[in-house]
């Protein structure tokens, strides 16, 4: 949500600034600017509301725009509605100073009011013009020693990019539960509020921690901590490049990410198979907690809350323990009952989704052990969790999430065959079974993506329904979640998911003729009852869009209008490829009905407020 980049060096700092906001493009935003120190006119704003292509011709790809020290917004609003006033960076009253923003300052009314009983005027509705306006009350000649004094004040989430115009050799950056990354470059360096910005410029990295403040400037960059003592951070290097956050000829982020995850089922799965069993990385969890364990608990939000609900089934399958899921931005208030004999696994593509790190925090204040599952190496989770687990998915780009999903998904499910190791839950050879199943996943899924017609087709019948109805049961319920989401998310039509079994119990009401039911029937043991749900709501005049498995498609196609397949696999890792046509399915209905695919309004990559 939201993004910044900031940039000090040699060069012309606006082009650098505008080709990073670009790469940050996927995080969802309305509108954007830039703040760049001209040693001639001092600080100069420029801002426009909408697509960055606006602030890129407004100042010709940032070329009428001089200067060497530079900060950029994309901002997605919270506080004020898209406008030139609320669009980031913010100016004091002075001119002085300049800072952008993510996150939410909990306390600005307080503060605002204050500042206003002092004489300061205020332009914007936002909560971040408090931040550049109580920089001002507070500079004294030194920039930094006015921020440590704001941090302190200040209450919420925050990263925060500063510049000043009587210390331009310099920008200033501090966070909490906000991501922001530190650049290392030749002569320039950088912040960002995600990789992805600073990938094409430089591969070393440094990721800021809550309470810390960095001065940065293009000789190098000093860290403080909260309180304001100069700490040495640990430098990464990303082990990606900038191709792999570029589209390669696709026409959409979210279909060259569908087409690579054969690729990411491999990375996230073969390492961790050895000689049948799984060997997980460095794991503290014990053999005797893992037997003790009591009960486990899922915590998510959006498609990582439905990777948990398809692994409530998985683990309860394998090891016959409890398992919970839970909203995360639920959890914490619904007085969660766990305690030391608990495992809480967190689940979150970025690592920095506020809600999930909030819940984190609250399951290790209650005494349960933690367990991260991220994409994002040095992440907020990935630091806090007693243990992480990498799905080493690379760079997503399309807000609607699909190989993000199947990384996941993927390693919940070696979590799973795992602890059956270590609690004797299934024998050697059906582990092994399973494990060889895992294996063959990547090969079955590009068989399924290298024939993509039927999808389109069924995609070009359907694509004018307002409302779609997903139904299935057992894991084929959790399944369905994904997809109605998945479809609702990007192609803007109204769609739910429901367990089969409850259509009597009230949403048949809602069946009438030319509703479109997506029938999910993948689970073998209850095709039958799911063949029983199909006839119900074809009685009430819907048409059924079916998917099943290659073996039950000529009883598939007796009681449904169309059906997809996908190949045989083990039970519970059906739900690795039947997601796949459900994501090409909700892509080509968006294609067809002229959606943006790769930015669906009003959602965001990265949700970083509560």
């Amino acid at each position: 949500m939201c993004g910044i980049v900031g940039f000090v060096g040699a060069e012309q700092a606006a082009p650098i600034l505008l080709d990073g906001l670009t790469r940050l493009e996927y995080r969802g935003y309305d509108s954007a600017g830039l703040a760049v120190y001209d040693p001639e006119r001092g600080l100069q704003l420029t801002k426009a509301k909408g697509r960055l292509k606006a602030l890129a011709d407004l100042t010709n790809g940032g070329n009428s725009v001089p200067g060497t020290v530079g900060i950029g917004h994309t901002r997605w609003a919270t506080h004020g509605e898209p406008s030139y006033a609320n669009s980031h960076p913010h100016l004091s009253n002075s001119g002085r100073i300049a800072v952008v923003h993510n996150g939410i300052i909990e306390n600005y009314l307080e503060i605002k009011e204050y500042l206003i009983s002092q004489g300061v005027t205020f332009h914007s509705e936002t909560d971040t013009e408090v931040v550049v306006q109580l920089l001002e009350y507070y500079y004294k000649g030194d920039i930094v020693d006015a921020a440590f004094k704001v941090l302190h004040r200040i209450e919420g989430s925050y990263a925060l990019g500063i510049v000043c115009a009587d210390q331009p050799d310099q920008l200033v950056a501090a966070r909490k539960d906000s991501p922001l990354v530190l650049g290392y470059g030749e002569g320039c360096n950088f912040i960002a509020s995600d990789v992805t910005a600073l990938i094409k410029y430089t591969k070393t990295v440094s990721y800021m921690e809550d309470g810390e403040l960095a001065v940065v400037t293009r000789d190098g960059i000093q860290v403080y901590n909260n309180l304001r003592q100069p700490i040495e951070k640990e430098k990464s290097i990303v082990d990606w490049d900038i191709s792999d956050a570029e589209k390669g000829g696709y026409e959409h982020f979210m279909f060259k990410e569908i087409m690579e995850q054969p690729e990411v089922l491999r990375k996230a799965a073969f390492p961790r198979i050895k000689n049948g069993r799984v060997e997980l990385e460095a794991l503290s969890l014990t053999d005797d907690f893992i037997r003790q364990l009591s009960r486990i608990c899922i915590v998510a939000c959006g498609s990582s809350y439905h990777v948990g609900m398809v692994g409530k089934y998985i683990l309860e399958g394998l090891l016959r323990k409890p398992v919970d899921v839970a909203l995360a931005s639920e959890f914490r208030y619904a007085s969660p009952i766990i305690d030391e004999n608990s495992l809480v696994i967190v689940i979150s593509q970025s690592g920095e989704t506020l809600d999930t790190m909030a819940a984190l925090r609250e399951a290790k204040r209650l005494g349960a052990k933690t367990l991260g599952i991220v994409n994002v190496v040095g992440s907020t989770i990935a630091k806090e969790s007693d243990d992480v687990l990498y799905t080493w998915a690379g760079p997503e780009i399309a807000v609607a999430t699909t190989k993000a999903y199947s990384s996941q998904l993927i390693v919940l499910g070696l979590l799973g065959v795992y602890f059956t190791q270590v609690l004797g839950t299934m024998p050697d050879d059906e582990r092994e079974e399973l494990l060889r199943q895992i294996q063959l996943l990547p090969s079955k899924m590009e068989e399924m993506l290298s024939y993509t017609e039927d999808i389109q087709y069924f995609a070009s019948q359907f694509f004018n329904h307002e409302s779609i109805f997903f139904i299935g049961r057992n894991l084929d319920y959790a399944m369905g979640l994904e997809g109605s989401l998945k479809l609702k998310e990007i192609s803007y039509i109204h769609s739910e998911a429901y367990a089969a079994g409850e259509l009597k119990h009230g949403t048949i009401s809602l069946i009438v003729p030319g509703t479109l039911v997506v029938a999910l029937a993948t689970y073998d043991p209850l095709f039958d009852k799911a063949v029983s749900n199909i006839v119900e709501v074809k009685s009430r005049g819907a048409t059924v869009l079916g998917l099943t498995t290659e073996g039950r498609e000529s009883q598939m196609g007796k009681v449904a209008d169309a059906v997809i397949t996908i190949p045989e696999t083990h039970p519970l890792l059906l739900p690795s490829l039947s997601v796949v046509p459900l994501q090409l399915f909700a892509y080509y209905v968006a294609l067809q009905r002229g959606c943006d695919i790769d930015k669906p309004r009003n959602l965001a990559k990265s949700v970083t407020v509560e």
